[in-house]
């Protein structure tokens, strides 16, 4: 059963999203907050077994919450635009399937190709961090983890020291449900790796016998969170002028484009992404355009 104190961080997260990927005026993402702090007024009121899976039933007792609450048609239409758009995000993070999705609107209004970069654009903001810059080791080793793997903000945020084997270049992430799959590591992000837990983790302090068994952490020695490392990878995009809508989850999805590219099989990136059902790997099929433009020149007789 997922807890109201669950739902508040996905909404904390959704704010984020609001802010730093779409933009959005301070007043409008105050709206949704508004629109949203109802809807988990709602939730403990009625006990909501599980957010995550609303069921028709579910929908229909909070449109008529809405209307017992005197709001005007305007405004619980808004209500509900609010609430599409914190399912979108749920989403995109691959936090609901596409069961609750169909129920909250369109299924169009899910059919957005994510951002991609390019290789050379990715090389650009993975080069950015400076031996200058004060936790030069640790940024560097989170943007190469996050690429090289093409694992959640999240996963790389919990990712624990046991669980990463440089040696034989592989580390065994948790994903949703705690399912664990092993992501092979490529030879920048085992060098990056290395170099940052050979110094210990946070260049020049000590770390406390009881430090937390997390791989990246804080100047405190405490845990980051994913919230830290979209501002990491915020901090570095700006440097790199890259746009600002680019977050974490931008590499995670260049990753599997990438890996795409390169000729690997739908089956091999789902495993590698954790992907529940293929369908949501199939979506990356379309992003590459470069090269079913190369493979329609190289064998249609009239390309």
């Amino acid at each position: 059963m997922a807890s109201l104190v669950e739902l508040q961080s996905d909404l904390l997260a959704f704010r984020n999203y609001l802010t730093a990927e779409r933009g959005m005026a301070k007043n409008t993402i105050e709206s949704y907050s508004r629109d949203l702090d109802r809807f988990v007024e709602w939730v403990a009121t009625v006990q909501l077994p599980h957010y995550l899976k609303p069921t028709i039933k579910d929908l229909a007792r909070y449109l008529g919450y809405l209307h017992e609450n005197e709001l005007a048609a305007p405004t619980i239409a808004r209500h509900i635009v609010s609430l599409r758009m914190f399912y979108r995000f749920l989403r995109l993070e691959e936090k609901t399937d596409q069961t609750a999705v169909d129920l909250l609107g369109s299924p169009k209004l899910w059919q957005r190709i994510p951002t991609v970069l390019s290789p050379d654009r990715v090389d650009e903001l993975l080069s950015t961090p400076l031996a200058s810059d004060r936790f030069f080791l640790r940024d560097r080793a989170v943007l190469e983890t996050l690429y090289a793997t093409g694992c959640r903000a999240s996963e790389v945020a919990s990712l624990q020291v046991a669980d990463v084997y440089l040696d034989a270049a592989f580390l065994k992430c948790t994903g949703k449900g705690n399912k664990q799959r092993v992501v092979p590591l490529g030879r920048p992000a085992v060098v990056a790796l290395r170099e940052y837990l050979g110094q210990g983790r946070i260049l020049g302090a000590m770390l406390p016998e009881n430090a937390p068994p997390e791989v990246f952490i804080s100047r405190t020695a405490k845990p980051i969170t994913r919230i830290e490392i979209w501002r990491i990878v915020k901090k570095y995009c700006r440097r790199a002028g890259l746009p600002s809508k680019i977050s974490p989850h931008t590499l995670r999805h260049s990753f599997a484009t990438h890996v795409l590219a390169g000729g690997a099989d739908l089956r091999t990136v789902q495993e590698l992404l954790g992907h529940a059902s293929i369908a949501t790997t199939q979506h990356y099929t379309h992003l590459d355009r470069d090269r079913l433009r190369a493979i329609h020149k190289k064998h249609h007789p009239r390309a």
